[in-house]
C-alpha cells in the first residue's frame, strides 16, 4: 500500500478498533511516563550551546573557586521589630535558625549555612552586608545544590517550623523565585487549558450544528497534547526542557490539535453532503483535507526549525515541544479521527442542532456572506488592498519603538508570594541585588601590585555608579590565581537599568580599570551579565532566523503550489500580520495603551519595561506557521477549483465562500485559546498569548477576508505564474482528487513567458 494521507485515512477508517486500541495504548503510555519523569525535565535555567562571556566568567568561577554552576544561593532573612543584631536575643535567635539550617539533609546543602555573626570578625566588609542599615534585620546565606522544587519547599518548611518567636522571616532567591513562578505558571496553565476549552466547544457547536462533531476536535487536541507531553519526558532523559514547554505544548495543541480535525471533519461532512458513502467520504477527505493538513502541519514545523538555530537552550526547548504537539496532533487528525468517523459515520452530526448538521443539505453556499464578502473586494481590489496594508503596516510600525527586556523579574509577581515579599524587604533593608551580584573575576598575575591596583580602582569605581550599591566583596581564589569581586545591584537585577549596566562594566568600567595591566583576564559573569548575553544572541540570530524560515517556506510553497507568485505573496501577508502583532505588543506591554481597559474585563496585564527577548523570535516563527496554516488550507481550496474550471475570480469566490466560515471558525478558536493563555498572571505568558491572539485574528479577518481575494483578483492568472525552468518540480497536488474530479496538471504560462 503506498503510504498517503488518503491511504491512511482509508487503512483507519477500515481498521476502526485496531486504530483505536493502538491509541489507547499509546496515551496510557505516555501518561504513565509523564506521570513518573516530567517534573524532573522541567527548569527555569536555560543554557548557551555557544560560550559568550558569562559562560566563560562562570568556567572559570566553578573551576577557581571550587563551585558549581548548578548550586543556588538562597537567603533568609530574620528581621526583628525591635532589636538590633548586637542584642544577645538577637545573636541567640539566628544561631539557633542557622543551627537548624545546618541539620538539613547533606544532599540539598552545598556547604553550611553562614550568618553575620560568622564573618564579622574575620570579614568586617562581607559581615555590612549581611545587616540591614537599622541593625533589625541580617542574612543567613544558605549555598543549595539545586534548585529543585522540592528543595526550596524542605527549605520553606524548616523556616516556617523553626521560626524564632517575636522574629519574622523570608526566603529571598533564585530558587525561591523558580518556586513561585512554577505554582504561577501551573494554575495560569490549568485556567488557560479551561478558558480554552470551553470557549473552543462554544465555537465547534456553532460550526458543526452538532455536539458529537464539536466534542472531536477536542479529544483530538487533548490525545495529542497528551503524547507530546509524554515524548517532552522521554526527550528530556537526555536534555532538560524549559518550565514554559509545558504550557507551550497545551498552548500549541489546543490551537492546532483543534484546527486540524476542525478542518477534516468539516470536509468530510461535506463530502457527504455530495453524496458519497460514508468509507469513500473518508477517503476523498483524506486525499484532500487530510493532504492540506498535512502540509500546512509541515509549514508550521519549518517555521519552529527556525528557533534550532539560536544557541539558547529556550529556544531550542520551546520550539521543540510546538514541533512535537505539532506532529502529534497531525498524527491524531490523519489515523484516530478517520477512525472514529469509521465507527460513527453520520452519528458525527448528532445531537442535530441546526441545519448545517444535516447531509442532505447544500455545501457550497454560493450567494451566502462569505461569497458576498469575496465579490465585493474583488469588485474594488485596489481600494481594499490599500486599506489592510495601510492598517497592518501601521500597526506593525510601533515594532520599531520595541526594546527588550524581561518580564519575568520580581516586579512582576504578584504580591502574595513569598518570593515577592521577600525581595522587597531585601530590596528596602538591604541592596537589592545582594541575592544575584555581578560576577566580575580576574585570573592571571592578581598579586602583582598593578593587578592589586586595578582591582581597588574597579570597586571605587563601581561603588560611584547609580547601577550598582557602594559596597563590594572581593575574594580571593585558595591558589592565589584569580580574584572574584561581586557587585551587587542596588535593585531588581533583571531590569534594563541592571543590563545597561552590566555593558558598561564590561565596555568601560572595567577597561578603565584595568589599563595596562599586563598578565591578566577580566570576565564579567553572574545571572544579570548571562541574561544580557542572551539579549545580544537574540539580537543577533534574529535575521538569520528570518531568512531560514522564509527561505524554506518558499521552497515548501512553491513546491505545493507549482507558483512562485503564491509564496511571495504567502509570506508578505504573513509578514504583515506578524508585524501588527509585535506592534500591539509593543503598544499594550512596553507603552501600557489600553491596559486599564483590558483589566477592566478580566485581564491582569502589568506595563514592563520592555518586550521578552525571546518572544519576537518566536512569535514569528509560530504565527508565520500557524498564519501559513491558514493559507495553505485556503489557497489548496482555490487551486483545487482553478484546475477545474481555469476561471482565477469564481475559483478565488469558490474557495473563500466555502472555507472562509471553517477558517474563521478555527481562528476564533485558537484565539480563544491564546486569551486563554494571556489571562494568566505571568508576563512572558501574558504577552504571548496577547502576540498570537492578534496576529491569528488579523490573519483570518483582514488577511483572508481582504488582502487574499484583492490580491489574487490583480494577479489574476499570475497567481499561478512558474517559470519553464522550474516545471521539473514535483507536482504534489496539495488538495489530491476527489473521484468526480478530474485535475489539469499545468496552469497556463501568462503572456510575456511564451519565449
Amino acid at each position: 500500500m503506498k503510504l498517503s494521507p488518503e491511504s491512511l485515512a482509508r487503512a483507519s477508517s477500515r481498521h476502526p478498533w485496531r486504530t483505536i486500541g493502538l491509541w489507547v495504548v499509546l496515551i496510557a503510555a505516555m501518561g504513565f511516563v509523564t506521570s513518573r519523569l516530567l517534573g524532573d525535565v522541567l527548569t527555569q535555567e536555560f543554557e548557551f550551546t555557544n560560550e559568550p562571556e558569562s559562560v566563560r566568567a562562570e568556567e572559570v568561577i566553578d573551576r577557581k573557586f571550587g563551585t558549581n554552576g548548578a548550586e543556588d544561593t538562597e537567603f533568609v532573612i530574620v528581621q526583628s521589630p525591635s532589636l538590633t543584631v548586637a542584642d544577645p536575643s538577637f545573636e541567640e535567635a539566628v544561631r539557633g535558625l542557622q543551627g537548624e539550617l545546618a541539620t538539613v539533609d547533606e544532599e540539598i546543602l552545598a556547604s553550611p549555612p553562614v550568618s553575620y555573626y560568622d564573618v564579622a570578625q574575620q570579614s568586617p566588609e562581607r559581615a555590612a552586608g549581611l545587616v540591614s542599615e537599622d541593625g533589625r534585620a541580617t542574612l543567613i546565606t544558605v549555598a543549595l545544590k539545586d534548585t529543585e522544587l522540592s528543595t526550596i519547599e524542605e527549605l520553606r518548611g524548616l523556616v516556617e517550623r523553626e521560626r524564632p518567636e517575636d522574629f519574622s522571616v523570608q526566603i529571598a532567591g533564585q530558587g525561591a523565585l523558580f518556586a513561585d513562578f512554577s505554582e504561577i505558571a501551573e494554575e495560569d496553565l490549568q485556567r488557560g487549558e479551561t478558558i480554552g476549552i470551553a470557549i473552543a466547544l462554544l465555537i465547534l457547536i456553532v460550526v458543526f450544528g452538532s455536539l458529537i462533531a464539536a466534542l472531536a476536535p477536542i479529544v483530538m487536541a487533548v490525545f495529542a497534547i497528551a503524547v507530546a507531553l509524554g515524548l517532552v519526558s522521554l526527550i528530556g532523559q537526555l536534555v532538560d526542557f524549559n518550565l514554559f514547554v509545558t504550557n507551550m505544548v497545551t498552548m500549541i495543541g489546543l490551537a492546532v490539535g483543534i484546527d486540524y480535525s476542525l478542518f477534516i471533519v468539516s470536509r468530510y461532512r461535506e463530502e457527504r453532503k455530495k453524496g458519497f458513502p460514508k468509507l469513500d467520504a473518508i477517503g476523498a477527505a483524506g486525499a484532500t483535507a487530510n493532504r492540506a493538513v498535512f502540509f500546512s502541519g509541515l509549514t508550521v514545523v519549518i517555521a519552529l526549525l527556525g528557533m534550532f538555530i539560536i544557541p539558547a537552550s529556550i529556544f531550542r526547548s520551546l520550539g521543540a515541544g510546538a514541533i512535537l504537539v505539532t506532529l502529534a496532533s497531525l498524527a491524531a487528525s490523519m489515523t484516530l479521527l478517520p477512525a472514529i468517523l469509521g465507527l460513527l459515520g453520520d452519528r458525527i452530526n448528532w445531537p442535530r442542532l441546526a441545519k448545517r448538521a444535516r447531509i442532505d443539505s447544500s455545501f457550497d453556499p454560493k450567494g451566502g456572506f462569505w461569497d458576498r464578502v469575496s465579490r465585493g473586494v474583488m469588485a474594488r481590489p485596489v481600494i481594499y488592498l490599500v486599506l489592510a496594508v495601510a492598517l497592518l503596516g501601521g500597526l506593525g510600525s510601533f515594532y520599531f519603538q520595541l526594546e527588550q527586556g524581561t518580564s519575568q523579574n520580581v516586579s512582576q509577581l504578584p504580591d502574595e508570594f513569598e518570593s515577592k515579599q521577600a525581595f522587597l524587604t531585601l530590596e528596602r533593608e538591604f541592596a537589592g541585588g545582594v541575592t544575584d551580584p555581578a560576577q566580575i573575576v580576574i585570573t592571571g598575575d592578581v598579586r602583582s601590585a598593578p593587578a592589586q591596583a586595578a582591582i581597588a580602582d574597579l570597586q571605587e569605581a563601581i561603588a560611584e555608579t547609580d547601577v550598582f550599591a557602594p559596597q563590594t566583596e572581593a575574594t580571593p581564589s585558595r591558589d592565589g590565581t584569580a580574584v572574584e569581586v561581586d557587585a551587587f545591584f542596588r535593585s531588581d537585577p533583571s531590569t534594563e537599568a541592571a543590563f545597561q549596566g552590566i555593558r558598561d562594566l564590561r565596555s568601560e568600567i572595567v577597561p578603565a580599570a584595568f589599563e595596562g595591566v599586563e598578565g591578566v583576564e577580566v570576565l564579567v559573569g553572574g545571572n544579570t551579565a548571562f541574561f544580557t548575553d542572551f539579549l545580544d544572541v537574540a539580537d543577533r540570530y534574529q535575521p538569520i532566523v528570518v531568512a531560514f524560515v522564509l527561505g524554506l517556506s518558499f521552497i515548501l510553497l512553491t513546491v505545493v503550489f507549482r507558483s512562485i507568485v503564491v509564496p511571495v505573496k504567502a509570506i508578505i501577508m504573513n509578514l504583515l500580520s506578524v508585524g501588527a502583532a509585535y506592534g500591539a505588543v509593543t503598544l499594550v506591554f512596553q507603552e501600557g495603551v489600553g491596559i486599564g481597559f483590558f483589566n477592566s474585563i478580566g485581564f491582569q496585564f502589568q506595563q514592563a519595561e520592555g518586550i521578552e527577548p525571546w518572544l519576537p523570535l518566536f512569535l514569528f516563527s509560530v504565527l508565520f506557521g500557524l498564519s501559513m496554516d491558514y493559507h495553505v488550507f485556503l489557497l489548496s481550496r482555490i487551486r483545487e477549483e482553478y484546475d477545474r474550471t481555469r476561471d482565477n475570480t469564481e475559483a478565488v469566490a469558490y474557495g473563500l465562500r466555502t472555507t472562509a466560515g471553517i477558517i474563521t471558525g478555527a481562528a476564533l478558536i485558537m484565539v480563544a485559546v491564546f486569551i486563554g493563555f494571556a489571562a494568566g498572571r505571568l508576563g512572558p505568558l501574558q504577552q504571548m498569548g496577547f502576540g498570537l491572539a492578534v496576529a491569528v485574528f488579523m490573519d483570518a479577518t483582514i488577511v483572508r477576508s481582504l488582502l487574499v481575494p484583492a490580491s489574487m483578483r490583480l494577479l489574476g492568472d499570475w497567481n499561478w505564474y512558474l517559470p519553464r525552468w522550474l516545471r521539473w518540480l514535483p507536482q504534489v497536488h496539495v488538495e489530491g482528487r476527489e473521484p468526480e474530479h478530474t485535475t489539469v496538471e499545468e496552469a497556463p504560462v501568462p503572456v510575456g513567458d511564451r519565449g
